[in-house]
């Protein structure tokens, strides 16, 4: 499958976002009860901060996924680890869908990955999805992620996981 990325256009996208992030496949995205206002402020928040950003993941043309990326070392895990130069920190959200294809959650995150790895000074990828999600964690650690340790942030218990370029490329055949 192929993938395109574009950067979330927060007045144009968030009506679809808010229908994505508030819909219950989406509980660990911490948003079911938001308004569409509240989720057009949020992606504005992102699209004016120089350390967070969100895309949207297209096929064909058609948007099917979101990719937040961020700076670990000034968003979300700040206090939380020992950042290293090259770290960048990821999420994604797969489009809730009534007609799931086997092997597609899978295929979103290889191609976040191969996306972010793109970038020759992204060195590891951090994330800290919930302990609880552990249909994210056989993702991760499908394409790579070796969960380090939990650690408590403030609106969740997590696992802080990392996978190196060369993790994923095992992992995933996926040269970069």
């Amino acid at each position: 499958m192929t993938f395109t990325f574009r950067s979330v256009d927060p007045l144009k996208d968030g009506e679809l976002l808010h229908s994505w992030v508030t819909h219950p496949k989406a509980s660990f995205w911490m948003m079911q009860d938001a308004k569409p206002e509240d989720v057009e402020r949020a992606y504005r928040e992102i699209a004016a901060d120089e350390h967070h950003h969100a895309y949207l993941g297209l096929r064909d043309g058609e948007p099917v996924f979101l990719m937040e990326k961020y700076d670990p070392a000034h968003r979300e895990l700040v206090g939380l680890y020992e950042p290293r130069p090259g770290d960048v920190g990821m999420h994604f959200l797969v489009a809730p869908t009534d007609t799931p294809v086997h092997g597609f959650t899978r295929a979103v995150i290889t191609a976040v990955m191969a996306h972010l790895f793109e970038d020759a000074a992204v060195r590891r990828v951090v994330v800290e999805p919930d302990v609880g999600n552990k249909a994210v964690h056989a993702l991760n650690e499908a394409v790579g992620f070796v969960p380090e340790r939990e650690i408590q942030k403030p609106e969740k218990r997590a696992l802080l996981s990392f996978c190196t370029r060369e993790r994923f490329a095992a992992a995933t055949g996926v040269a970069v």
